[in-house]
């Protein structure tokens, strides 16, 4: 092993005395991305999440396709470590349509995964949007930027862009208030910019859902509440867990962004009440969390330390970044160690579950692990790519995660 694979080994274990080695890795969008993979890899990772976005939601990944991606990344000198994500089709979640079928195919990915040895599967439960927010280009004081939601713009979309039936009832007066006074300030052209914002689609995708196309969409969720929407995630978990467990992979739920119900439509997976109602569905190791510091951590009702210490056990990915909040639910994304999120208490809470795990396999504990998102800095400014996913940030984000672990080993 030469010296350049010594450092890539000593970054893949965080020491043996932790009990935890940590897998660091990095989101790439495949060949379109505008990061390449050798980029990837100089930016200090050395397991690749990747996804078949080419392949349409519900679809069978082929052995062929996902080993054809696998050996593209094997070539750079990486690894595909986690699949983020096989998304699950919108007729599973609402049980409708053509979910039996759906099931059947979602089943055949993980089968085909494991033939090609991936074995960390993340995928959300989101009904329509993947993640919402209302500015993707929050200025900062440096010149740099990064995304945000404001309550009161989301809600002068709903009100009176979407013109969502009874929208009204799902926000309080003063937001009301300032979200029309805001709506009347607008351009067309801003209109039309906060429009693409709020309908972007899944990541990797730079497309936007129509109006006419997402209302439509909406209207084919009533009559689903959260209720409704847990009961079809059980009976989706308990169809594909089984199958997860006897091919030795691990199903990672992500928690919703941000986490509360948007444009009348349920959120499940935005607590930690969630994510143990998620795990006690299907009592199965393969039945697991990626506990996500971002997307939980814009709730200003969420702790994440303490979500990160009782939910420990069923953690199989994780995704680091910060945020500031409020209780008026805005947020916006913020550099690694001066958000809300107590990052130093989230990581300390893994090496402790890090040294439970090895106390009882004799083993330490691979952990996937990525900087998610990241700011627009640097030659990252006024390059195309999806929101979040920068370059230069993302290695800055990365490089803290390396020192703050690093620094925590130091003291045992």
């Amino acid at each position: 092993m030469d010296k350049s694979n010594n450092i890539t080994a000593h970054y893949l274990s965080s020491g043996g005395q932790a009990g935890i080695s940590f897998l660091y890795s990095w989101r790439w969008f495949g060949p379109a991305d505008r990061i390449t993979l050798t980029q990837v890899r100089q930016a200090g990772a050395a397991g690749v999440v990747n996804a078949l976005h080419q392949i349409p939601v519900g679809d069978v990944w082929s052995v062929e396709a996902i080993f054809e991606r696998k050996k593209m990344i094997e070539d750079a000198g990486l690894t595909w470590v986690v699949v983020e994500s096989l998304p699950v089709s919108e007729d599973i979640k609402k049980k409708s349509g053509n979910y039996l079928q759906h099931i059947e195919n979602y089943k055949t990915s993980l089968r085909n995964l494991a033939q090609c040895a991936i074995g960390t599967v993340c995928y959300n439960f989101m009904p329509i949007l993947d993640w919402s927010r209302t500015n993707l280009k929050q200025y900062l004081e440096d010149g740099t930027y990064t995304s945000g939601f404001h309550l009161h713009v989301f809600a002068a979309f709903d009100i009176f862009m979407l013109k969502r039936n009874n929208a009204h009832a799902d926000y309080k007066p003063e937001v009301i208030e300032k979200a029309e006074a805001y709506y009347k300030m607008l351009t067309d052209g801003q209109k039309q910019e906060l429009q693409d914002t709020i309908l972007y689609g899944l990541p990797g995708s730079m497309e936007t859902y129509t109006p006419e196309a997402f209302k439509a969409m909406l209207k084919s969720y009533e009559g689903i509440d959260r209720k409704k929407l847990k009961e079809h995630l059980c009976y989706f978990l308990n169809q594909v867990v089984p199958v997860a467990e006897e091919l030795g992979i691990k199903m990672a739920v992500h928690p919703d962004d941000p986490p509360w119900n948007l444009l009348g439509l349920p959120r499940i997976v935005s607590t930690v009440s969630d994510l143990k109602d998620i795990v006690a569905m299907v009592d199965s190791p393969s039945n697991g969390i990626t506990l996500c510091t971002g997307s939980l951590g814009v709730g200003h009702f969420n702790n994440l330390t303490q979500i990160a210490r009782e939910v420990a056990p069923y953690i199989h990915f994780v995704h680091l970044r910060n945020v500031i909040r409020d209780e008026g639910l805005n947020f916006q994304e913020q550099t690694f160690f001066d958000g809300d999120v107590d990052m130093v208490g989230v990581v300390k809470e893994l090496l402790n579950e890090g040294q439970r795990r090895a106390a009882i396999t004799g083993e330490d504990w691979v952990l996937p692990l990525r900087p998610d998102h990241g700011h627009q800095i640097l030659g990252d400014i006024g390059q195309e790519n999806y929101p979040g996913y920068s370059l230069y940030g993302r290695m800055k984000n990365l490089a803290e995660i390396k020192g703050l672990i690093i620094g925590l080993l130091s003291k045992e």
